[in-house]
Parts: structure tokens; C-alpha cells; sequence
């Protein structure tokens, strides 16, 4: 069975840092391009980045320069790496992975919040 499990959200103050894991359950890992979405309450969800099996990466403009997404073949996770966040980046985290099928995680919670 797949499993795409989200760990490391939680609550930081505006300017903090974040640390995403997204272990996952599949195979061949790397062949699979590896995305990292967010939905606010009232909104759809969004693409916040993404990483091809050979590792070029994409991001929304709204997270360019704060956040950085990584994967580790060997580990089978990927990371998303969230600098000097804003109230804004507030939002339930999903990860996702992708080759012929599509898998998603169930989701972790960043709440950014003085």
C-alpha cells in the first residue's frame, strides 16, 4: 500500500523557519517528480514546489528566495525547507508524487502566528 506521510509542521512566528518531511512508500522513489502543495482555509489548494526525478526544481513566485525544496533518494523523502515565513504561508501542507499514478499525503498543518 502507498503511503506519503507529512511530518515537521507546526507553529512559528512570522520570519521562522520550517522543516517539511514527506517520507514516502514508493518505487522506484526516484523516478517519481515530488510536489509540495498548500490549501488555506477558504481556498484552493496550491503548488508551492516541485523536484524532477533528475532534480530540477519549480516554485510559486509567492515562496521564491524562502523556500527550498529537496529530495533524498535513499531515504525515499523529500523536504521543504521554509525560511522567513509570513501569516500568509499559514495552510494545511500536502505532498505529493507523481509518475503514472498520483499520490497524495494526508497533510500537515503550518500555522504562522505571533
Amino acid at each position: 500500500q502507498v503511503q506519503l506521510v507529512e511530518s515537521g509542521g507546526g507553529l512559528v512566528q512570522p520570519g521562522g523557519s520550517l522543516r517539511l518531511s514527506c517520507a514516502a512508500s514508493i518505487s522506484p522513489f526516484r523516478a517519481y517528480a515530488l510536489y509540495w502543495y498548500r490549501q488555506a482555509p477558504g481556498k484552493q489548494r496550491e503548488l508551492v514546489a516541485g523536484i524532477q526525478s533528475g532534480g530540477s526544481t519549480v516554485y510559486a513566485n509567492s515562496v521564491k528566495g524562502r523556500f527550498s525544496i529537496s529530495r533524498d533518494n535513499a531515504k525515499k523523502t523529500v523536504y521543504l525547507q521554509m525560511n522567513s515565513l509570513k501569516s500568509e504561508d499559514t495552510a494545511v501542507y500536502y505532498c505529493n508524487a507523481n509518475l503514472r499514478n498520483d499520490y497524495w499525503g494526508q497533510g500537515t498543518q503550518v500555522t504562522v502566528s505571533s
